[in-house]
């Protein structure tokens, strides 16, 4: 019996790289290889989009504060500027925390659009994951949510669509009426949904006085957590400069308890007596402010007990994401 020759494969053309379109993982690769995709050139797409981006807001006006809203703020928006302004039909692009029923994003009736920043993303890079939601968004049909999917890998980022320049201004909003412009015709769905997130909700206070510091109010104590710009490393030593002089405090009663790390920074977060409001916290913080610049200036090996103060701020950490 005549052995059976093998299928040749000139005849398939060859595509580059660059040209292989996403596929189901179980499909043949486009690329012509006889192989499933997710064992060819689906292993280098999956990589690519699992990698992750430890600073996926650098760049962007305000990362202090998208970081604050996607890890620590319960209700706020933000007014967003696109590179080459509003396509036709688009009256605004608003960015929210969270929207009704988990959705990534809404197209309301009226073309205007909401961005939701605290929800799941299937990659590693969330810049790119919001940036491909936002895209979708914007074509969508008025009146219509957008669905999560998994993004492709060469997609663009919020710094490809988003006008660097324009200044970033959360407004932080005491529950999530701002969802519904017509609370009368709402479905009983996201009306549902509305209550839930409202019972929810923390108080928050944005303060004015210096960048990314948010107040909180939790029934046996109130906090305030500021992201801040500065270098993991270095701002350890500033922090821990401070703390062994005893000037890490906002006053009496107060108390620096540690820090968070989300997304490449660090969120230094104090203890405040229930009687401390938003606005009792403006002035012992700016005065902060000024202290630890002057901290963040020296270039002084740290003491013994300045080591040990780093130490236990070190200790104190806990990373969201």
């Amino acid at each position: 019996m005549a052995k059976k020759r093998p299928q040749s494969k000139a005849g398939k053309q060859q595509l580059k790289d660059g040209d292989i379109p996403v596929v189901g993982a179980r499909e043949p690769c486009p690329c012509g290889s006889g192989r499933r995709y997710k064992a060819c050139h689906g292993r280098a797409a999956a990589q690519a989009v699992t990698e992750l981006v430890q600073r996926p807001f650098e760049g962007l006006s305000g990362e202090c504060d998208w970081i604050a809203l996607r890890e620590l703020v319960p209700a706020a928006t933000v007014e967003l500027t696109l590179k080459g302004g509003l396509p036709e039909g688009v009256p605004s692009v608003t960015l929210a925390t969270v929207l009704p029923m988990a959705w990534p994003a809404l197209r309301r009736d009226d073309g205007s659009i909401l961005l939701a920043l605290q929800n799941d993303t299937s990659s590693g890079d969330l810049s790119r994951d919001l940036a491909d939601t936002l895209q979708r968004a914007l074509e969508a049909e008025p009146g219509s949510p957008v669905a999560a999917r998994r993004v492709p890998a060469d997609g663009p980022r919020l710094q490809d669509v988003l006008d660097l320049g324009a200044a970033f201004e959360p407004v932080v909003h005491p529950g999530f009426e701002f969802w519904i412009p017509d609370a009368e015709n709402a479905t009983p769905e996201v009306s549902a949904s509305l209550e839930r997130a409202n019972a929810a909700a923390i108080p928050t206070t944005l303060l004015s006085g210096v960048d990314a510091a948010y107040w909180c109010e939790t029934p046996e104590k109130n906090h305030l957590r500021w992201v801040m710009p500065h270098p993991e490393e270095q701002l350890l030593d500033a922090l821990a400069r401070l703390h062994a002089a005893g000037a890490s405090s906002l006053g009496e009663g107060t108390r620096l308890v540690g820090s968070f790390r989300a997304h490449g920074l660090m969120v230094p977060v104090w203890d405040l007596p229930v009687a401390m409001g938003a606005e009792d916290c403006e002035k012992p913080a700016a005065q902060f402010a000024e202290r630890l610049a002057e901290a963040l200036v020296s270039d002084a090996p740290l003491t013994g007990e300045e080591r040990r103060a780093r130490g236990g701020l070190t200790n104190r950490q806990v990373t969201l994401s």
